[in-house]
């Protein structure tokens, strides 16, 4: 290998996954380069370049979607690694996301909500095998609870020859018979996206009937979605990174430990107003975890939601802890934290200005509850989202 490696980048930047590897891709160069990178726009579905079979370089990494490609990649016999493992039997190794966090993320924040009953939205079976896992895991914890969890997986259809109208309509036809009120996991944001649509059509209120949370977490699609849609952040700047350091071993010389390394657990949830509901029987019990979300911001203590509780008092903080499994004060900071960690992500504002904001009163507090909690400051969290 030449002092500075030649590195191609087949990774497209249409989705917030794509551009979060490329930024720890540029991380790891930063930190440990320089590289020469090879990069030019590139669409997940497109072909391999035609120049990659002449292509005089030192390692690739690639986002793998087809045979085609990866047997493209393979034949330049160059140090190689997959960011996408949506091919399980190609000899490429595979740096990804461990979905068994994410599901688990994705069923706890939903049965936080008292939710009862479940539902997963995916992709066909077979067309990545990524989303069948996080289907499988989330059934698998949805039947742990004694439950059943209704899915849709598209079987019935394919994007490429059924229009999207038609595809809405039978989204809707199937959430029009699922008991409600019910909360979805989809595969991914534009999972996510296709069944807030199709509530609408079928008439049913989100958050309220249908509780909906996505995966990945891209800002863009998750805000032009209406509601704003609930996405789990797996974390791709990490992936991007030791995907790189990686490669850079195998140039050098080295060997991949084992076909496929599985990274997690994902960054946190982003809470937006798909999953904003609560079903729980216990209706003051719900009044008050209610009024601790729409208020925990506002430097809410304690005693201020005991004070409201119209009957029994005494009670509420065990009822509380009965429904959610943890006490009024520990369900505040939760969602303070909640709401400081969406602020450190998608926001430029001050440390200070976003304390203030997620209900706490000093700065040095709030640096203190966030590093509890999170095992970091507030400033390395937010520099992680920048990487």
């Amino acid at each position: 290998m030449r002092d500075t490696p030649h590195v191609a980048l087949l990774i497209e930047t249409s989705r917030e996954y794509g551009r979060g590897l490329l930024r720890g891709v540029a991380r790891y160069v930063q930190e440990h380069g320089p590289w020469s990178i090879f990069f030019e726009p590139h669409g997940l579905d497109d072909a391999p370049p035609a120049w990659l079979a002449d292509w005089d370089g030192d390692g690739i990494l690639a986002r793998v979607n087809s045979e085609r490609t990866a047997d493209a990649i393979l034949e330049t016999g160059l140090p190689a690694v997959d960011v996408r493992g949506a091919l399980p039997d190609h000899r490429l190794p595979f740096i990804g996301v461990d979905n068994r966090p994410v599901a688990e993320m994705a069923f706890n924040h939903l049965r936080d909500c008292g939710i009862r009953h479940y539902g997963f939205c995916g992709t066909p079976r077979g067309e990545n095998p990524n989303q069948d896992l996080r289907c499988d895991y989330f059934v698998r914890l949805v039947a742990e609870q004694g439950r059943d969890c209704h899915t849709w997986l598209g079987e019935q259809t394919s994007q490429r020859t059924t229009s999207w109208e038609d595809q809405q309509q039978q989204l809707a036809a199937w959430l029009s018979e699922l008991p409600l009120p019910i909360g979805i996991m989809t595969c991914h944001d534009d999972r996510g996206q296709q069944v807030l649509d199709a509530c609408r059509r079928a008439g049913l209120a989100v958050p309220d009937e249908v509780a909906v949370i996505g995966v990945d977490n891209d800002p863009y699609l998750c805000n032009l979605s209406t509601p704003p849609l609930t996405s789990i952040d797996v974390n791709p700047s990490l992936i991007g990174y030791e995907s790189a350091a990686l490669l850079s071993r195998l140039m050098a010389g080295g060997r991949a430990e084992r076909d496929a390394t599985l990274l997690g657990p994902p960054r946190g949830i982003a809470p937006r107003r798909s999953t904003d509901t609560l079903a729980i029987d216990d209706e003051e019990v719900a009044a008050a975890i209610r009024f601790v979300r729409e208020n925990a911001t506002q430097g809410l203590r304690v005693t201020d939601v005991i004070q409201r509780a119209a009957r029994a008092p005494s009670t509420l903080e065990r009822r509380v802890k009965r429904a959610l499994g943890r006490t009024i004060k520990a369900e505040i900071t939760r969602v303070q934290m909640a709401r400081a960690k969406l602020l450190l992500s998608e926001t430029e504002q001050p440390i200070a200005a976003i304390a203030r904001r997620a209900g706490f009163g000093e700065p040095k507090y709030f640096s203190e509850v966030f590093r509890r909690h999170e095992g970091v400051t507030p400033s390395q969290f937010r520099s992680g989202f920048r990487d």
